[in-house]
């Protein structure tokens, strides 16, 4: 597959601002005006281009960095959400209605997990979990009442890779979607090039790269985004997920730099990757040869980008995990909280946090220990420092 440059698409962008400034102009009215009464009727019923009804619905600033995420993934359209979950969800709920059924990764976000497991049962919407990695399990898992194929492009927290082409070329055959949450792997993998017919983002994470906001993106054809965003029964227009423009303003100005941030999160979880694991101790990062789908990432990746910025230890005990990170903290390796995507390393025991609404039989089932530390690796300048820190404190802990 030739490689594919995301970053160059969306450096060559032209969106100028009211005046001709170099950055697009903010949009702050929940209103518009139209200068003709057959206008307004004609952009409810979504005839209109480039016309703008209500922010819940469009706003130009919100339509700008949809514009920029389209470029990345090579999407016909996109749409932007105030939360990852909200573009999860709304997506979703847009695919089924009451009494079809999901076929989705066991090993998935545990906020994914819990909506899937037990709120969609209000819906009486059936969902089988299965192991992603096991494609015969995926399709045997299919039934006739089946409208998507659920996963993430590396699930969390496991860091197992999916297949996205054969997954896309299951859904094909039995004539249903594959929705894929790219959220770990901005860049670094292209789900829609590679067969995914949704692809869902927490922007809240790489994308925005500052953790100081909440946001979500879809991206998909302009017939799912128009069917989303349609006023009569559009999930994400009458559910209203809608983000502010001054947030949409503030990540499309860090989506440019999106390229070089994941380089650099790749190469320094490569660093810390290799040097722990020759040390010994229990590590999973898809970048290392021994992992179990090391050649199937380097196949669906954009090289370039790296392996991305999420690696594993396994402390093997929630004590030990507990222990280790409050250590790390305390010597500045980074902060001991949820999320990801941040210029400083964020690690937490997921198990007891970021997967806790996975209950504790079904953690043990996929694969999950209890001491298991998720590492978002930062921009360190220095990450051999860093590792050597992380080295010393696991020789403390015993897990070297």
């Amino acid at each position: 597959m030739a490689t594919y440059d995301p970053a160059s698409r969306i450096q060559k962008l032209r969106h100028f601002g009211e005046f001709g400034g170099v950055n697009p102009s903010i949009t702050d009215s929940s209103t518009y005006t139209f200068l003709h009464g057959d206008d307004m009727f004609e952009t409810f019923l979504g005839h209109m281009e480039g016309c703008f009804l209500y922010s819940r619905h469009w706003n130009p600033s919100n339509k700008y960095l949809a514009d920029a995420l389209a470029a990345m993934e090579d999407t016909e359209s996109a749409w932007v959400t105030s939360s990852g979950m909200a573009a999860i969800t709304c997506s979703l709920l847009q695919l089924c209605n009451t009494g079809d059924h999901i076929v989705t990764s066991v090993t998935t976000y545990g906020g994914t997990f819990a909506f899937l497991k037990n709120y969609l049962k209000k819906f009486q919407i059936e969902v089988t979990f299965v192991n992603i990695s096991d494609l015969e399990s995926v399709e045997a898992a299919i039934q006739e009442n089946t409208k998507v194929i659920y996963t993430e492009s590396v699930t969390n927290p496991l860091l197992q890779v999916s297949d996205i082409p054969r997954l896309a070329a299951i859904a094909r055959r039995h004539n249903i979607k594959l929705m894929v949450d790219n959220t770990f792997t901005p860049m670094i993998i292209s789900p829609a090039r590679l067969g995914a017919d949704i692809v869902v983002y927490s922007m809240t994470k790489f994308i925005n790269g500052k953790n100081d906001c909440v946001a979500g993106a879809i991206c998909g054809t302009n017939q799912f985004i128009h069917d989303l965003s349609n006023v009569n029964d559009g999930t994400a227009m009458l559910l209203g997920p809608v983000l502010d423009p001054l947030r949409s303003s503030s990540i499309l100005k860090n989506i440019h730099t999106l390229h070089l941030r994941m380089k650099q999160h790749s190469q320094n979880a490569q660093v810390l990757a290799e040097k722990l694991n020759r040390s010994g101790i229990s590590i999973t990062y898809p970048g290392l040869k021994n992992h179990p789908q090391h050649e199937l990432h380097s196949q669906l990746m954009n090289p370039e980008f790296g392996y991305g910025g999420m690696l594993a230890i396994d402390a093997h005990t929630v004590k030990k995990a507990n222990s280790l990170m409050q250590k790390m903290q305390e010597q500045d390796v980074g902060y001991l909280a949820v999320s990801l995507g941040y210029f400083k390393t964020l690690f937490s025991c997921s198990g007891t946090s970021t997967s806790s609404e996975v209950p504790e039989d079904v953690q043990r089932q996929m694969g999950l220990s209890e001491g298991l530390v998720r590492f978002s690796v930062g921009l360190d300048n220095d990450i051999e420092a860093t590792a050597e820190t992380i080295l010393q404190i696991c020789h403390e802990e015993g897990l070297a």
